[in-house]
C-alpha cells in the first residue's frame, strides 16, 4: 500500500469518527439530521485531501433548534476558553 493510500484511509477513518461523534451528539440533543455523511473530495494534483463530514439539508425547524442548541454552549462556554479553531 502506498503512503499516500494509507494517509487517505486515516482521514477518512478519522472523518468516520468525527461523524458519529457529531451525529450521536446532535442525536442527544434532540436533533436529527437526515443525512450525515463522509465524502472525500478529488483533487485534481491527485494529492490526499481532508474527507468531509456532509451534514446535508435539514429543514428550517432544524436548523433553528441546532442554532438554539449551539447558542446555549456559547453561552455556558463564554469565559472558559473553549475556542477550538474556525469551522
Amino acid at each position: 500500500m502506498k503512503d499516500s493510500d494509507q494517509v487517505g484511509e486515516q482521514r477518512i477513518g478519522e472523518a468516520e469518527a468525527a461523524r458519529d461523534a457529531l451525529a450521536e451528539a446532535l442525536r442527544r440533543a434532540g436533533i436529527r439530521f437526515p443525512a450525515v455523511d463522509v465524502r472525500t473530495p478529488v483533487r485534481v494534483d491527485g494529492a490526499t485531501g481532508y474527507a468531509m463530514v456532509v451534514l446535508g439539508e435539514c429543514s428550517a425547524p432544524v436548523a433553528r433548534e441546532l442554532a438554539a442548541v449551539i447558542e446555549r454552549g456559547a453561552k455556558r462556554g463564554a469565559g472558559q476558553g473553549t475556542g477550538r479553531g474556525a469551522v
